[in-house]
């Protein structure tokens, strides 16, 4: 990450009121060099990749708190992982099982003639679709 790319991260961090720690701005330039979903195991070893090691817990914590702040979204698309995607605009997936891959849906690709009655008291906050497919022939 060049100069003016750490400056920009730092601001965005504090723009979300979080301190940006040295392992915080390597966790977001690897996060927010483009949309992506990705897994803490994946950070991790890109991290190590590129001569950095950082914690288990620190990753975790970062993403907790990113998450938090509305700077990722967690996903949960199998039981096997916690992916966290760095696209936070309203849009769906589609998550290919046999290949563990996400691929982004427009949100206004998907369209609902209704939903469910919600519970009482409650409000719709958003919807949130994974369309699940497989390769043929597998």
């Amino acid at each position: 990450m060049d100069h003016a790319e750490a400056k920009g991260m730092q601001a965005l961090l504090q723009q979300r009121g979080i301190q940006p720690t040295p392992q915080r701005l390597l966790i977001a330039g690897l996060l927010f060099a483009r949309d992506q979903h990705l897994t803490a195991e994946q950070i991790i070893l890109a991290l190590a990749e590129a001569g950095t090691q950082v914690s288990k817990a620190t990753v975790y914590n970062t993403l907790n708190l990113f998450s938090a702040k509305g700077l990722l979204k967690p996903l949960q698309v199998d039981p096997e992982r916690g992916l966290f995607d760095s696209n936070t605009t309203a849009h769906h997936h589609i998550h290919v099982e046999d290949t563990g891959e996400l691929v982004d849906v427009p949100f206004d690709a998907v369209e609902f003639a209704r939903l469910p009655p919600l519970p009482p008291g409650t409000e719709a906050v958003g919807v949130d679709v994974v369309i699940r497919v497989r390769r043929r022939g597998g």
